[in-house]
């Protein structure tokens, strides 16, 4: 059964005043509605912002306390409605029913760890260096926030820009991505039960050019949040800086897994599996890349091989332990990548195939996929899939491994298998990551501390999550007082 949605401007659920709606149905079952959400349009943008912009001062002015407060309230409705929105996270991105319901978790937690946080969101008391002076600094929102989301984290990046901004007293214009956004109104619904005042929070739905331009190139944005691809990152980051908004954009991953020979190489495989295969591949963090020392090289490759094999694809809602691609673009796309890696020499070791017959014909099915032999520099090796595909490189050391890890555009997550502390402590100061990680996979991360990339995973402005969230969402202000 479907349901009908609305965008929420101003404590309001509105149709969009051009009228036009889109589907999203389901990705195991593309025949499926799963909901109906207006088609906006830039006079949609315009209504959300004045709401926003109207709220702002005497949200600003609402102590941290009680700000906090809201967002704790919203985190317990939320998980009141932890398995109403699970399924439909599950039936409208494709995810499996453990994979989803940890990311709805994920999302109340955020909302009680930043609405704890909201009572210390102040400032800083520092030494004067004359007597009858009082030196501190004090925290203030930036004003009206912007903030864009993907589909493949439809709840959880969504809430940790939201609880932030909230938190730190800015007003919000939420557009989510076209393709899972059904759940992005739970979170609406549940901030509007808790007491959230009419123009604090609104979300718009609808395609990036009519909604996402018009939304980043208004003159009363204040700052701009954006989670995406590189390509689309880029051109936010650009037109936002026209105007000199406050901007940070966390883009693509191509994130490698370095094993060496002091690894358990069972534990391995299943590290890196975990990491390159869950959520159907569909992380900027994923493990794209396993970058293994030859001695160990051909029984790793086996046990990888074998780990994809074991894996069994299905409907998210039957919690099998990989599910579709979120559209049949994704899917193609990597049915295309898979093709590369074949063009190029690689050996197909595992999957390779879009997955059909009996319940997959409905549905955008593939299977895990690993290719051996893969060169550094092939695209595979090279470029963002976003699908279930891994990458095993061979390297002749701890050094000729790192040079391979930190030969791409990118760096957003890597981490290392191995029972030597000083390779582990090499790796981690030396990787060229935003996030680096010991005997752990690539994906996954805690909510109180800092996320992000380097080089062309991230514009390197300001982190997301934990206490930099809070400073994204606010400006410092340095107060002189002499008496």
């Amino acid at each position: 059964m479907s349901r009908t949605y609305g965008n929420f401007i101003d404590g309001e659920w509105t149709d969009s005043q051009s009228g036009e709606t889109f589907e999203v149905t389901n990705p195991a079952a593309a025949d499926e509605v799963v909901s109906v959400h207006p088609a906006s349009s830039e006079a949609d943008v315009e209504a959300a912002l004045d709401a926003a912009v109207a709220a702002q001062d005497e949200w600003a002015s609402t102590p941290g306390p009680s700000r906090g407060a809201i967002l704790r309230e919203a985190g317990n409705n939320l998980e009141a409605r932890k398995e109403e929105a699970t399924e439909v996270l599950v039936r409208e991105e494709g995810k499996t029913r453990s994979e989803a319901g940890g990311e709805v978790q994920r999302a109340i937690d955020i909302f009680h760890y930043y609405g704890a946080k909201a009572r210390d969101f102040g400032g800083t008391v520092k030494s004067a260096s004359a007597p009858g002076k009082d030196l501190y600094t004090k925290h203030e929102p930036l004003g009206t926030v912007a903030l864009i989301t993907p589909w493949n984290y439809p709840i959880a990046i969504p809430v940790w820009k939201l609880a932030p901004a909230l938190a730190a007293g800015n007003t919000v214009v939420l557009k989510p991505a076209s393709e899972a956004p059904a759940v992005v109104s739970i979170v609406l619904e549940c901030l509007d039960d808790a007491g959230l005042p009419a123009g604090v929070a609104n979300t718009i739905t609808g395609s990036g050019s009519e909604v996402g331009g018009p939304l980043i190139e208004s003159e009363r944005i204040d700052g701009v949040s954006f989670t995406g691809s590189t390509a689309v990152g880029t051109m936010v980051a650009e037109t936002a800086a026209v105007d000199l908004k406050r901007v940070q954009c966390e883009m693509g991953g191509k994130n490698p897994t370095v094993v060496m020979p002091s690894a358990d190489i069972e534990d391995a495989a299943e590290t890196v599996g975990v990491g390159a295969f869950g959520t159907t591949g569909q992380s900027c963090t994923a493990t794209s890349r396993a970058i293994v020392h030859e001695d160990v090289y051909d029984e790793f490759v086996a046990a990888v091989s074998d780990y994809a094999d074991s894996l069994v694809v299905g409907d998210g809602l039957d919690d099998s332990d990989m599910g579709p691609h979120v559209s049949e673009n994704e899917l193609s796309s990597t049915l295309e990548y898979i093709d590369i890696g074949a063009s190029e020499g690689a050996t197909l070791e595992a999957g390779g195939s879009r997955l059909s017959g009996d319940d997959y014909d409905d549905g955008y099915f593939v299977e895990p996929t690993v290719f051996s032999g893969v060169e550094n520099d092939a695209r595979i090796a090279q470029e963002e899939i976003f699908g279930p595909v891994l990458a095993v490189v061979k390297a002749d050391s701890f050094e000729d491994a790192l040079d391979l890890a930190n030969d791409v555009d990118y760096g957003l997550s890597a981490s290392i298998v191995t029972q030597d502390l000083s390779e582990g402590k090499r790796f981690v100061n030396e990787v060229e990551a935003g996030v680096a990680k010991i005997n752990e996979k690539t994906t996954g991360l805690e909510l109180h501390v800092p996320f992000g990339g380097y080089k062309d995973s991230s514009t390197n402005t300001y982190r997301e999550q934990g206490d930099a969230g809070l400073d994204f969402f606010s400006s410092v202000k340095t107060i002189y007082e002499n008496y």
